[in-house]
């Protein structure tokens, strides 16, 4: 009964799957072994599974040091209820993967956008022939490499063993420092904002009116209260107006008497304010 009453409480955590996704190694490293997953096929299912509560928590990519932010991470944290309680990077690398031991006859490259964007030159290089094809998830490149000699995928060593493929080539990617930021989502009524370490950052997403120097009167506040500002995204509003959303890192937690102000005066001047969420800095 024990035993069933452990299994009965164990945290269920959704990420793009099938199994050996860095999704999974991020999903895994801050949550410990003893969860029990609920790989996605792509982003959106990982939030729509969260929010209808299939999930207790998500863990979704919101940003590679290589290729910039995850467009669509960054519209569904805008359109969805789910705040971001905490975060995690990876430091990533790329293998290439085949079901034969060379990379010679390789026709085509499958891989998420992103990883094919993160090796591009070494695919030049080494590969100029082949196609890239994209596909929902690393994990998936490796499954379909798995069934076709013709193909070769470019993952982890994780679904380099999950699929029974032999790593051609190591760490192929451009950047050898590459590493990808993981938020974890959750919804607010099940999961509230959590209490101040000392070492937190605050997301939130605005927009204002368009006339000259509201972008600049935006950030007044920060610069008025000393909060400092460690990330500065915009995006089409989708509007047709030419209007656009800004999505904000700062330093702190909105219960520090000057982050609480700076965010009370931030959401006076703006048209759109969303606290997206608030958590413990990630030390890696």
């Amino acid at each position: 009964m024990s035993a069933s009453r452990a299994l009965e409480a164990l945290t269920r955590v959704a990420y793009l799957g099938p199994a050996g996704t860095f999704s999974e190694q991020a999903a895994l490293g801050y949550f410990g072994s003893s969860i029990d997953k609920v790989p996605c096929v792509s982003i959106d299912e990982v939030f729509r599974a969260t929010s209808a509560g299939a999930a207790d928590f998500g863990v979704v990519p919101v940003e590679n040091s290589t290729e910039g932010v995850v467009a669509r991470s960054l519209d569904l944290l805008l359109n969805t209820p789910l705040n971001i309680v905490g975060e995690t990077s990876l430091l990533v690398r790329h293998n290439l993967l085949r079901k034969e031991p060379s990379a010679t006859g390789v026709k085509a490259v499958v891989a998420h956008a992103q990883a094919l964007a993160q090796c591009h030159t070494w695919l030049s290089e080494h590969l100029p022939q082949a196609e890239r094809r994209p596909v929902s998830s690393n994990a998936e490149g490796a499954r379909l490499a798995a069934e076709d000699a013709s193909l070769a995928a470019i993952a982890s060593t994780r679904a380099a063993s999950e699929f029974g493929l032999h790593v051609v080539a190591p760490a192929i990617q451009d950047d050898a420092h590459n590493r990808t930021r993981f938020a974890i989502v959750a919804h607010p009524h099940t999961h509230p904002t959590p209490q101040p370490t000392g070492h937190d950052c605050t997301s939130l997403v605005v927009s204002v009116t368009n006339r000259p120097g509201a972008v600049h009167d935006m950030l007044v506040p920060l610069k008025a209260h000393g909060v400092s500002m460690t990330r500065f995204e915009s995006r089409p509003a989708r509007s047709g107006q030419w209007e656009y959303f800004f999505y904000i890192d700062i330093e702190g937690h909105p219960d520090q008497p000057e982050v609480g102000a700076a965010l009370k005066q931030l959401r006076e001047v703006c048209a759109f304010f969303k606290v997206l969420g608030t958590y413990p800095i990630d030390v890696h």
